[in-house]
């Protein structure tokens, strides 16, 4: 018998060897997306993030893949889309330059952590973002919280000042990225900037669903002012995850809790039987990913790219300059 299976995607059978992984053949790029937590929307309609393995992700039931004989269910199937109407409920600064950002949505939306949707603010282009859980845990079932960079893109700039609380906002999705599942070995969380968004979302689902799998978090960004995410930090101390370091390359004031330089240089010595989750700028989710792949862990990335160009105004429809990213 041969040693593969085959996966259906769009239609399409693609085929793998069984100690292959199934994204990895059918999905040949890496999502990219912005420092605000922006997917950039020409990639997601050619490929999915990879989960790379390096040995651990194979072909079975329940991640959308199938053995022959039999009906083989499509692997984008958990990206089936919904939409949904919502307007802004607020935008509140977590630091500086960050905002979160929540909207209400007509019907919950079913999202796992680490995807995304499609977001489209009345006057703007419609954006893939990653949500995320409000910094303090107490997000409402209809309720979608991003966490963005109020200086850069075509949103940011434009909360307060074009976009106010009630403003009409258009959500689709799942849209992309990979979804956490619980499993075995050690959960590895690392983020840059606002890459901590999606990886809050999947941090909060382990703590609920995983109380006993070992979690080790590295969050930072390029200067200490912009370490939003202590409160969300300080809830999963209180949940017994004890391996939680801040780091950032920049730190004006001395704080005491902050570790010098990228996060990539207080990641633990990584195991074969570890699953990571990387998000945040292209350099340091790419340096994450070699380190999986010299010791065969398994690494779910979403690099984010910055914007080409920055937005001053609201966008008219039709407008063809708008750019993904900051």
């Amino acid at each position: 018998m041969s040693p593969r299976c085959s996966l259906v995607v769009n239609g399409k059978p693609v085929r793998v060897a069984t100690g292959d992984t199934p994204l990895d053949a059918a999905l040949p790029r890496t999502v990219a997306a912005g420092r605000d937590g922006v997917i950039q929307d020409s990639v997601l309609q050619e490929a999915l993030p990879r989960l790379r393995n390096t040995s651990r992700a194979r072909p079975r039931l329940g991640d959308g893949a199938a053995t022959r004989p039999g009906p083989a269910p499509s692997p984008l199937a958990v990206l089936r889309t919904a939409k949904r109407a919502g307007t802004l409920l607020s935008a509140t600064p977590l630091s500086g330059a960050v905002m979160e950002v929540v909207v209400t949505v007509s019907r919950s939306l079913d999202v796992a952590p680490g995807q995304a949707v499609e977001v489209a603010f009345a006057g703007l282009p419609a954006r893939p973002y990653c949500p995320t859980q409000r910094i303090d845990g107490n997000t409402e079932l209809n309720e979608l919280v991003f966490h963005l960079r109020r200086d850069r893109g075509a949103l940011g700039p434009a909360l307060g000042v074009a976009v106010h609380p009630g403003h009409a906002v258009r959500i689709k999705g799942p849209a992309g990225g990979t979804p956490y599942r619980p499993g075995p070995g050690r959960l590895i969380l690392v983020s840059a900037e606002t890459g901590f968004a999606p990886i809050w979302a999947i941090a909060r689902a382990a703590r609920h669903l995983e109380t006993g799998r070992e979690m080790v978090v590295v969050a930072g960004a390029a200067d200490a002012d912009d370490l939003y995410m202590r409160p969300g930090l300080a809830w999963l101390r209180g949940t017994g995850v004890q391996q939680i370091t801040l780091a950032a390359s920049r730190d004006r004031r001395g704080q005491s809790d902050v570790r010098h330089g990228p996060v990539t240089a207080h990641l633990p010595t990584l195991r074969g039987s570890d699953t990571v989750h990387v998000a945040g700028p292209p350099d340091i989710v790419r340096a994450v990913e070699r380190l999986c792949d010299s010791v065969g862990a398994t690494c779910a990335a979403l690099p984010f790219l910055p914007a080409r160009s920055r937005a001053r105004s609201l966008v008219t429809p039709g407008d063809t300059g708008a750019q993904f990213g900051l």
